[in-house]
């Protein structure tokens, strides 16, 4: 998808962080715009920030782990455009802490938003993209914690992990049916974003009556360590996505850096090894 003026892009998670960079980079390249996020106040303030700079944008509140709602988001998108011709499958939490005091309701979220939201993304705008016959692509966000396995974040890595083996799977599913229709994977590192703070936006349904326990509140420390100590920006990553998009390239690996403990993994596997620790250094460069 090499053309991107006068198109239309749906994305998910648009009020804040990778989503709202990819929201104004859409803007900057004339693209018609279709934003998806679970905080409608967050979610009107980006809106009106972009149409009051000259975009074509609407905001459209959608809880993502809900199939119905993710229907709703595509009916809206052809009732006030015709058509969709990139979709960032972008919304995305985290909980972290030992796996094994990971609450029911913590797998519940982490995985109907970082999961399901991209399923459902996939099983609704694939049809009509494909209907269509025209250019177009997804964009499925998953994270370098979909390509190695750190300690203490078990429930984000296992959703991560799902995103990249569906995304890998659309891949060739697409090839088999033909079409104009491609997808990438995007696998970041830490960045300044919101991610950290994603609790605030846990539905009722989904919250935890018990405290946090010790591992939970030190891995959700260092998980906010983390994230600000990024070195790119998610205008970064919006560019280098645009980039891939414009390329057809599949893998968008951000922070190559990364790449030595993928492949210490993958060695792992191939000698049947127990796991190396990607997060201590003499592990992930054996």
């Amino acid at each position: 998808m090499e053309q991107f003026d006068g198109k239309v892009a749906v994305i998910t998670g648009a009020a804040s962080g990778f989503g709202r960079a990819f929201a104004q980079k859409g803007a900057e390249l004339g693209m018609k715009l279709v934003l998806a996020d679970i905080d409608g106040d967050a979610l009107t303030d980006v809106v009106e920030t972009l149409t009051s700079a000259g975009a074509d944008a609407i905001g459209v509140p959608t809880d993502v782990s809900e199939g119905a709602a993710v229907e709703a988001l595509a009916q809206r998108t052809l009732d006030a455009y015709g058509k969709v011709h990139l979709l960032f499958n972008n919304a995305g939490v985290g909980a972290s802490g030992f796996v094994w005091e990971m609450s029911a309701n913590d797998w519940s979220w982490v995985f109907g938003v970082n999961v399901m939201g991209v399923a459902h993304g996939v099983r609704v705008f694939t049809p009509i993209m494909l209907r269509q016959g025209e250019p177009a692509h997804i964009v499925n966000t998953a994270s370098v914690a979909g390509l190695i396995s750190p300690p203490g974040m078990g429930v984000y890595n296992a959703s991560k992990h799902a995103v990249v083996t569906l995304t890998e799977t659309l891949y060739h599913d697409l090839r088999r049916v033909g079409g104009p229709v491609r997808c990438s994977l995007l696998c970041p590192a830490f960045v300044p974003t919101g991610i950290a703070e994603a609790e605030r936006a846990r539905p009722v349904r989904w919250r935890n009556e018990a405290r946090p326990s010790a591992s939970q509140l030190l891995a959700g420390r260092e998980l906010r360590k983390a994230v600000r100590s990024g070195q790119l920006t998610a205008a970064d990553i919006a560019e280098a996505t645009f980039d891939a998009v414009r390329h057809d390239r599949f893998y968008i690996v951000t922070h190559p850096a990364i790449l030595p403990s993928v492949r210490v993994r993958h060695e792992d596997i191939e000698q049947m090894r127990a796991p190396s620790d990607p997060s201590v250094p003499a592990q992930a460069d054996r």
